[in-house]
């Protein structure tokens, strides 16, 4: 067979092409790149998802109180009865859904946004009874569908006006994976096609499953741990990511002891890094910041900041390069990535927050009277939940975080770890069986 033959355009074309992919490894490791990778959003409105609309933990929102009054800011209304959890709501056309602990189920709720009201609720299989008791996962909102999935691995697809079962799938059962010591945790990633799942099991790592019926689209290979008995890897506690980078969309997540960079279109995995901890704990979602990916971990290694690679070769794969290491240990809170700064906080000792400077990874300054808890960014503020149930606003100054207001929001027990929302210029916040609406738009008065 004859090779295909190229005009002078092609060649030329080609040409360039090549050699933007050999120059791609001489392009140092400047955290500003001009080549950036991007956080691919949900095609959904309003909160749709576990951390806002790209998964980073920040709003868009602006025209919000930048303080607030002693008592914090007025409260709109409440929803008791939900039942016992630590999921944060998502909220889409008017409507909110959340999750909760009932007895031997677990609970789907739909509540009206302007009231609180239940307008429905289904359930979807058991609740968690082990340490820790109560809901897990938060809820993910995709083309009038709602996609959860419980602590015990069974994902099902709901209507989303009615609550009626589209479909449902037992992760662990069909693609062979094991529970973890405190119940599988991931909010599922949903785009326009695929529900991926990390099943951690011995017949793949990362499944994709078409959200119209439930059906296999692509497995990807097990994985096998690089060290010690080589064990199976399981999923771990993090929620992954969707990046755009070099041409490819990137699957970002977390197995037991791994992170891991996986083609989203193909299951093909990239690369991975191990991060080994005392208790086998990875809860940070991966945070992207310009062309690198910043992930914690606590009673491990520390955190650390990996720098996207282009491809070799035209059929190559994505690698990373470690740029720097820092004493930051998030675990559950989450860190958010806004103006040269990492805003999270320290695990040990359950205080003390830190702004570290994404160029070289030192810690800028911190705040170690702040209990350790999740945070959320918008419209120049940080809202801090710490887990003992305080809520502050907070900005990250030049030098040092400055407090605009704070209250408590219940006598948690250092479980308050659900992460705050806002949308429409209400804040939702959630302890156990309660979820509470504020009113933080501009022009309520503030001292």
């Amino acid at each position: 067979m004859s090779q295909p033959q190229f005009g002078k355009m092609g060649a030329l074309a080609a040409l360039w092409t090549l050699l933007t992919w050999a120059s791609s490894e001489s392009r140092g490791s400047d955290l500003n790149s001009t080549n950036a990778a991007q956080l691919i959003p949900s095609s959904e409105p309003g909160w749709p998802q576990f951390r806002g609309l790209r998964r980073d933990g920040r709003s868009d929102e602006t025209g919000l109180l930048q303080s607030w009054p002693s008592d914090g800011p007025p409260k709109l209304w409440s929803s008791k009865e939900l039942g016992q959890g630590y999921s944060s709501p998502i909220i889409v056309n008017d409507k909110i859904y959340i999750t909760g602990d009932f007895g031997d189920e677990l609970h789907l709720f739909c509540l009206d946004a302007s009231s609180g009201k239940e307008l429905w609720k289904a359930t979807n299989g058991l609740s968690w009874k082990n340490p820790y008791p109560g809901a897990r996962s938060t809820p993910t909102y995709s083309a009038g569908r709602i996609y959860l999935q419980n602590a015990h691995g069974q994902i099902r697809a709901f209507d989303a006006e009615t609550g009626q079962t589209a479909w449902t799938v037992d992760l662990l059962q069909r693609f062979g994976g094991n529970n973890i010591t405190w119940g599988l945790s991931e909010c599922l990633l949903v785009d326009d096609r695929t529900v991926y799942a990390t099943a951690g099991g011995r017949e793949a790592l990362v499944v994709a499953l078409d959200k119209k019926s439930g059906d296999l689209l692509w497995k990807s290979e097990p994985l096998l741990d690089s060290a010690g008995e080589k064990s199976l890897e399981n999923a771990s506690y993090v929620s992954p990511i969707l990046v755009r980078f070099a041409g490819k969309r990137l699957l970002i997540g977390c197995s037991l002891r791994n992170l891991f960079c996986m083609d989203a279109d193909s299951g093909v995995m990239q690369w991975t890094r191990r991060v080994p901890t005392s208790y086998s704990v990875l809860a940070m979602m991966p945070v992207l910041a310009n062309d690198g990916i910043f992930m914690t971990a606590p009673h491990g290694k520390p955190g650390c900041f990996l720098k996207l690679l282009q491809p070799s070769s035209p059929d190559g794969k994505i690698g990373f390069e470690q740029l720097w290491e820092t004493k930051l240990d998030t675990c559950q809170g989450s860190v958010v990535y806004h103006d040269g700064k990492f805003i999270g906080s320290y695990y040990p000792g359950r205080k003390g927050w830190a702004a570290v400077n994404a160029k070289d990874g030192t810690v800028l300054y911190q705040a170690e009277e702040i209990v350790k808890g999740a945070v959320l960014y918008a419209d120049q503020r940080f809202y801090i939940l710490s887990e003992n149930g305080i809520m502050r606003l907070l900005s990250a100054d030049k030098d040092k975080f400055t407090t605009h207001g704070q209250f408590r929001v219940a006598q948690a027990s250092n479980d308050a770890w659900a992460h705050p929302v806002i949308l429409n210029k209400r804040l939702y916040l959630r302890y156990q069986d309660e979820l509470i609406c504020y009113d933080v738009e501009k022009n309520q008065p503030a001292t």
